[in-house]
């Protein structure tokens, strides 16, 4: 089992345009950056299920709960998913999984989500919750895709997460995104 970041950025860093609101959740021009989850080529599709077969549980920050909600229509993958918040709500309960609201930091989040997952993947979701996973040194894994555009503006991936060496374990190219997946070297 490993805890990683999946994550779609331009080539320029973001990994969503400038103006994020509900009415544009990856902001302007940033809904260009996930075109490759909904490709019809074999590549993208076989990276889709491949990752949705490896996650058993999500942490993602409330920011991304909330612009999400509403495109997801359920939990953004087929596990139970733990939102950090500062606002505790009860469990929401979703077609394929349950929202879990956890106020108590990152750490208590990946605790249960690790136990909820068993023997899959953790996957980290949002900007922020990755960056500070980063920081406090709890992702393992970090699962890129390049999309081929610059957006110039919005929230970029990495900054002030630190320095890491970065081991590649896998490059797939397939003609929407560059598939990339690198082990956080400790």
């Amino acid at each position: 089992m490993a805890v990683f970041a999946h994550v779609t950025v331009s080539v320029d860093g973001y990994m969503a345009g400038p103006d994020i609101s509900a009415q544009e959740p990856m902001g302007r021009g940033g809904a260009r950056l996930h075109e490759w989850i909904f490709a019809d080529n074999e590549v993208d599709k076989s990276r889709v299920q491949d990752t949705f077969a490896a996650v058993g549980a999500v942490v993602l920050g409330r920011r991304t709960f909330d612009v999400g909600l509403d495109e997801w229509g359920d939990t953004p993958y087929p596990a139970p998913s733990f939102v950090l918040t500062h606002r505790a709500e009860p469990d929401r309960e979703m077609k394929s999984a349950s929202f879990h609201f956890v106020t108590d930091g990152i750490g208590n989040a990946l605790t249960r989500a690790r136990a909820a997952a068993g023997d899959k993947d953790v996957v980290l979701m949002g900007g922020e919750t990755i960056q500070q996973a980063l920081r406090d040194g709890l992702v393992d894994r970090l699962n890129l895709q390049i999309a081929p555009v610059l957006l110039g503006d919005g929230l970029r991936m990495f900054d002030e997460t630190g320095h890491y060496e970065l081991k590649p374990l896998a490059v797939t190219v397939s003609p929407t995104v560059t598939h990339m997946q690198y082990e956080i070297v400790r």
